[in-house]
Order: structure tokens, then C-alpha cells, then sequence
């Protein structure tokens, strides 16, 4: 059974300066390690606020690396440099609104500033691309809250199988008749 592969993309001009380590993505590869049982490579880069840039690397993500799943952290707030989300709008085929209106709703049990959220998901190709916020506690609610229905999504795009460790994270797949 070949790896499946998963990109992350952390979007921070910091972070890519060097000016401080990158937590964001590592807590996405924590996360991801703790919920998956397939075997999984990351596609792991930090790139700048930089709409074009975010842009590139999803595509290169998607179509050259062959991730079924792009996960990217930071850049979804109001601020202007906070791009992310026009930049998976611009590249994906469709959009998967429910992915951010559950993280939001999950994200305002937490904190009451979750609606200055832009999150978003769409797809692209036979992949899932989700954008999280930036913080590593957040990142996790986030993750916990829509994880679930992530397997099944890919399953039907006709990616590969993700076998989930449902002690930690039990995915929905419908019964088969």
C-alpha cells in the first residue's frame, strides 16, 4: 500500500523569516500523527503572507506531490496581510463551506473573537484543502471538530483510505449495505 501523502503549509511572514519557530504546523503533524493509523508522509513548508506564493504551493501541493490533503495554519483573520483563504478560493474547483462554519461554530465555545474567522475549505483535483487558524490549542478544536468527516471525503474523490486510530478520532464512513 503506497504512503499517503498530506501537505502542510504554514502562512506566516515571520515564520518564514526566521524570526520565530514554527509551532503551528508542527501542532498539525502532532495532531495528524496522533489521528492516523495509514501510514503518511508530510509535504511540510512555511511560506509568507503572500497571496500568490500560498497560491503556488497548494498547486505544487496537489498536482505535482499528489497530497490527498492540504492542510495550511494562519492567515485566515481580518487582517490585511491575512490572505489564505483567497488564495484555496483562487486554486480550488469547488468549495466545502461547512468546513469553516463547523471550525467557527466549534472555535465561539472557546473564544468569542472565532467570528473574525475567514476558514474556509475547498477542493482541488481529487484533494481536500482546509484552511485552520494559526494557534497550535485552536488548530486541535478545529482538527477535532471536522476530522471526522475528512476520510470520507477523500474516499470519495477516490483517494486513499485514511485508517484513523478511533480511540482518538472515529471517522464517519456510512454502512455498507
Amino acid at each position: 500500500m503506497a504512503i499517503v501523502k498530506i501537505g502542510i503549509i504554514t502562512v506566516s511572514d515571520r515564520a518564514h523569516a526566521g524570526v520565530y519557530e514554527d509551532i503551528s504546523g508542527k501542532s498539525i503533524i502532532n495532531t495528524l500523527n496522533d489521528y492516523l493509523v495509514s501510514e503518511w508522509e508530510e509535504v511540510y513548508k512555511i511560506v509568507p503572507d503572500e497571496q500568490e506564493v500560498i497560491e503556488k504551493k497548494i498547486i505544487q501541493m496537489v498536482d505535482n506531490d499528489k497530497c490527498c490533503l492540504v492542510v495550511t495554519t494562519g492567515g485566515t483573520g481580518p487582517a490585511k496581510r491575512d490572505v489564505t483563504p483567497e488564495a484555496t478560493e483562487a486554486v480550488c474547483d469547488r468549495m466545502m463551506p461547512g468546513f469553516g462554519e463547523l471550525m467557527r461554530t466549534e472555535s465561539l465555545k472557546f473564544v468569542p473573537t472565532a467570528i473574525l474567522s475567514r476558514q474556509t475549505a475547498g477542493l482541488r483535483g481529487s484533494s481536500l484543502v482546509i484552511n485552520l487558524p494559526g494557534k497550535p490549542k485552536s488548530i486541535r478544536e478545529c482538527l477535532d471538530a471536522v476530522f471526522p468527516a475528512v476520510p470520507y471525503c477523500i474516499d470519495l474523490m477516490n483517494g486513499p483510505y485514511l485508517e484513523c486510530n478511533e480511540a482518538i478520532i472515529k471517522p464517519f464512513r456510512p454502512k455498507k449495505k
